[in-house]
């Protein structure tokens, strides 16, 4: 008779230890350091979040919407896309990138577009490429995108001609091909096998 209330002491004073550590490693999550230390990626996400609530801010097919390097002047441009997000070019820094000017009625842009939509997915991390569309209304444009299946790609819309006027595009259709430091390595016409084998050098 005499162990039994020995044993209920110990089994009490066990598990107030039990109870008191649970509570302990619980509380670990929910104080004001974990709070104040946020996962890396949350300013990103903040970020992406805010800019979806504006109007929403196109990534020119990046994961991160930070600048994967210096950004070069070639790439100091801002724009609209035909969906009516921001475009920023700054986005694009560190990685080569294909600027193709086109407009809705060009025979040659249309023959070209297949391809486009063919090989761009492939290369939408490594060497985007971005559509500048101009010379034409918005609702051809946006036909030609939809005709074409160039939807999942960034399709700016140019109308005023200012990104034209800042690389000097004077004719459609016309590829300006940026290397990784910002320097132009090609402007004018391409063949879909010359762009095709141009993007995929790049690449690698």
């Amino acid at each position: 008779m005499g162990s039994v209330p020995t044993t209920g002491r110990s089994t009490g004073a066990v598990a107030a230890v039990l109870l008191a550590t649970m509570l302990a490693i619980a509380g670990c999550g929910a104080g004001p350091d974990a709070e104040a230390a946020p996962p890396a990626d949350a300013p990103a996400s903040t970020t992406a979040d805010a800019g979806a609530a504006d109007g929403g801010v196109v990534d020119a097919g990046s994961p991160s919407t930070a600048p994967a390097g210096p950004v070069p002047d070639t790439l100091r441009f801002t724009g609209t896309t035909l969906d009516g997000a921001t475009f920023d070019a700054a986005t694009l820094a560190g990685r080569p990138v294909v600027l193709w000017f086109w407009a809705p009625w060009c025979a040659t842009c249309a023959s070209q577009a297949w391809t486009i939509a063919e090989i761009e997915p492939g290369f939408r991390d490594t060497v985007p490429i971005i559509g500048v569309a101009g010379l034409g209304e918005r609702k051809a444009m946006t036909d030609f995108v939809t005709e074409f299946e160039l939807g999942p790609m960034p399709q700016i819309e140019d109308r005023a001609g200012e990104i034209w006027r800042r690389f000097e595009v004077v004719e459609q259709s016309t590829f300006v091909i940026i290397d990784r430091d910002g320097r132009v390595i090609h402007q004018g016409w391409l063949d879909g096998e010359d762009l095709t084998r141009r993007v995929t050098a790049l690449a690698t």
